[in-house]
């Protein structure tokens, strides 16, 4: 526990969040390219969804992403309850607005892969509604979040509310399975997939592109958060003197 609280320390954070926002950065852009080049010219067409299978290699990583960033958001969260760590509560504000921008590209492909696909560009159906209930759960968090910044809150409300949200994550996951729905069943498990291994094989750079991604921006975003920390208590100093 003495080793985490030292790597909570700001100072340490930023010496190693430094260097590892553009590595991951240009990782996760080189992965990606790769990974959607691949998927758009070495792997063959589905036999019932044709070319429109091929927008799997951005849905599948932006829906893991949508909801991997709320799972980042729980695991701050319960840190920052149980033992007040400051830069808990940084990394779950940073994690907010891309784990938003995710859930929404995620809904967006979905729609674009659904139109050929079902014949329609929306269902309310499990998967489908819960995605979009987590999007607006985002939203409001980061409402949530900014609010109690503003007022100079202990940041308790907001962490909360994002180990609450963690209710939809196996709404999300199981949806498919509890509801006989229009979105297609589990494709891809821990054990096996339903995907033939010609196609699969890109998803896994485009899977890991993304989250290296995602990854660099929440690094730089915790270090804008903390920059700003530190110029609002430097102005606060200055104008009590």
């Amino acid at each position: 526990m003495a080793s985490l609280h030292a790597f909570a320390n700001p100072v340490r954070f930023l010496k190693i969040a430094r260097p590892l926002t553009p590595v991951f950065f240009w990782l996760g852009v080189a992965l990606t390219a790769f990974g959607c080049w691949a998927g758009l010219t070495l792997t063959p067409p589905d036999y019932l969804q044709g070319e429109s299978v091929r927008i799997l290699y951005i849905h599948v990583p932006t829906a893991w992403l949508g909801m991997g960033g709320w799972s980042g958001i729980a695991v701050s969260s319960i840190v920052y309850l149980v033992w007040r760590h400051p830069l808990a509560r940084v990394a779950a504000r940073a994690i907010a607005l891309p784990g938003a921008l995710f859930a929404f590209l995620c809904l967006a492909t979905g729609s674009i892969w659904g139109r050929p696909t079902w014949g329609t560009w929306w269902q309310w159906d499990g998967r489908l509604t819960s995605m979009l209930l987590l999007f607006f759960v985002y939203l409001a968090y980061m409402a949530l979040a900014r609010a109690d910044a503003e007022q100079g809150g202990d940041g308790r409300v907001p962490a909360i509310y994002g180990v609450a949200g963690t209710v939809l994550l196996p709404i999300i996951r199981y949806s498919v399975v509890w509801w006989n729905t229009l979105h297609q069943g589990e494709s891809i498990g821990l054990t096996s997939s339903s995907i033939d291994s010609s196609m699969l094989w890109p998803l896994w750079f485009t899977l890991g592109g993304f989250t290296f991604i995602f990854a660099a921006v929440v690094l730089m975003r915790m270090r804008t958060i903390l920059a700003s920390t530190k110029a609002e208590a430097r102005m606060r100093r200055m104008a009590a003197a």
